[in-house]
């Protein structure tokens, strides 16, 4: 068999969470429209980014602490980005949109017209 017909496994660099896409995150959560006064958190996950933020209207955690906000996941595969909702009462997260850009997602997360993010 000749060296150069053999196959090798194609290597693949896991793209997201990066640093740059977080710190991109962080600012851009800057000009959400709704609860301006607290400071969201963006932690890296497997294949994209939670954002967790104090729950200051104390619907969801009666102290106030951190609770999950949106997870943003990039699919690797058709290359766009999924936005979710978390359903806190459920405690699974819920597809919400899907977008070609990060940007477009941010846009979605910050404008949140159906409350389903800052709550």
């Amino acid at each position: 068999m000749n060296a150069a017909f053999t196959k090798r496994p194609v290597a693949r660099t896991i793209a997201h969470p990066n640093e740059l896409d977080r710190k991109r995150i962080e600012r851009a959560l800057r000009s959400r429209k709704r609860y301006l006064y607290v400071s969201p958190d963006v932690k890296p996950v497997r294949g994209g980014y939670l954002i967790e933020s104090p729950c200051c209207s104390r619907n969801i955690d009666q102290q106030g602490g951190p609770i999950d906000v949106a997870l943003i996941h990039h699919d690797a595969v058709s290359t766009v980005w999924k936005l979710f909702s978390k359903d806190h009462e459920r405690g699974i997260w819920k597809f919400h949109s899907v977008h070609p850009r990060l940007n477009a997602a941010l846009d979605e997360l910050n404008a949140d017209l159906d409350r389903v993010f800052w709550k």
